[in-house]
């Protein structure tokens, strides 16, 4: 079946597919559709869940954490100010190794006040134990949740799947819906209800706690290899934790992540017609990190970033981690919709070699 859905329809249509036991959300901008439409589901019958409105974001979370914990499958959706008041329990749910799905409408964070998008709130989740994943159009959108489900309950770790504030969430295309079958939830090793005799998350002192965060950090790698098999075994794949466009013969990439991505192959297009030699990795994961799709790169690399620590984009330091001898754009913050022309200017002037700081801000978008 096709559908012409936005962004966060196609994440809705893909979470009624996966069954969730739970929905419990707050609306903010821009991924409130997500949880209306959800909550429409649950109204009409057509989705056998519980959903729950709660009075914050932090609550939401909570509600999910409580129900997961139990044995329930989980879902929220949420943006920018929302989660982070949310964080803390971001926390507890991956440090707990509670599996569960978020999606994450991208938004800028105030101050100062934006409602725009950016990838400036997803960011903050990259410490935190969780699989961050980042799609490029509604379909991708709807293929990653439902992946989102399969591959968080295996590793038994959360997974929040990001898609860009409004240039997705808001815009509609032509979806497939797949006709696939989710698995029963994984059990975890405990369950805990009211009636239970024992707690999670007691007090842990040093080695124990050492121990606990080194066996979350060696299962977030090894989900690596999870998730390229459920995109191999998916109806369609996205070549696992990243997407090459044109690599075979380029010596210029470009590293980026998220929906602006489909503008910026458009503008490879326009250089490859020119002769020049240029291509994209385009991340579809930025937990795990994709380190040896990186490690492999061969050619002068320039990392595109909407989201900054310090003066360098986020990507940019990570990318940076694995090769050194880079160049880093900062751009693209709070709506600012980079078309292909800008992407030409951007990607011509580091062809040519004019960029003459490792990181440059770009503001030109006349």
């Amino acid at each position: 079946m096709k559908k012409l859905l936005t962004g966060n329809h196609a994440i809705a249509e893909a979470v009624k597919i996966a069954k969730p036991d739970i929905i419990a959300a707050y609306p903010i901008t821009p991924q409130t559709s997500i949880v209306e439409k959800l909550a429409e589901m649950v109204e009409n019958s057509e989705l056998d869940a519980e959903f729950v409105r709660v009075e914050s974001e932090y609550t939401a979370l909570s509600v999910i954490l409580g129900a997961i914990t139990a044995g329930a499958r989980g879902f929220t959706a949420t943006s920018s100010q929302g989660l982070l008041y949310m964080y803390e329990v971001c926390w507890w749910v991956a440090g707990s190794r509670l599996p569960m799905v978020m999606a994450i409408a991208t938004r800028a964070v105030g101050a100062p006040w934006n409602i725009h998008g950016d990838h400036q709130d997803i960011i903050v989740l990259r410490d935190a134990g969780w699989i961050i994943g980042m799609v490029e159009s509604a379909q991708e959108a709807f293929d990653m949740t439902l992946q989102a489900f399969k591959i968080s309950e295996e590793v038994s770790l959360p997974f929040a799947v990001g898609l860009d504030g409004f240039q997705l969430t808001h815009t509609a295309e032509v979806v497939k819906i797949r006709d696939y079958e989710l698995p029963k939830r994984k059990p975890l090793p405990y369950t805990i209800e009211p009636s239970s005799n024992f707690a999670l998350n007691a007090v842990t002192f040093g080695i124990p706690k050492l121990k606990a965060r080194h066996e979350q950090a060696k299962d977030l790698e090894k989900s690596k290899e999870v998730i390229r098999r459920v995109d191999k075994e998916f109806p369609v794949s996205y070549g696992g934790l990243t997407e090459e466009y044109r690599l075979d013969d380029a010596e210029y990439i470009v590293v980026m992540m998220g929906g602006w991505c489909g503008d910026a192959k458009d503008a490879i297009d326009v250089l490859r017609d020119k002769g020049i030699q240029i291509g994209m990795l385009r991340l579809r994961f930025l937990r795990p990190f994709p380190r040896k799709e990186v490690e492999k790169l061969d050619g002068k690399i320039l990392v595109v970033d909407r989201s900054n620590s310090d003066y360098r984009g986020v990507l940019g330091l990570e990318v940076s981690t694995v090769k050194h001898d880079i160049k880093n754009v900062v751009t693209g913050f709070g709506g600012m919709e980079l078309d292909t022309q800008d992407f030409v200017k951007i990607f011509t002037k580091f062809v040519n070699n004019e960029m003459k700081k490792d990181v440059e801000w770009w503001y030109d978008s006349a």
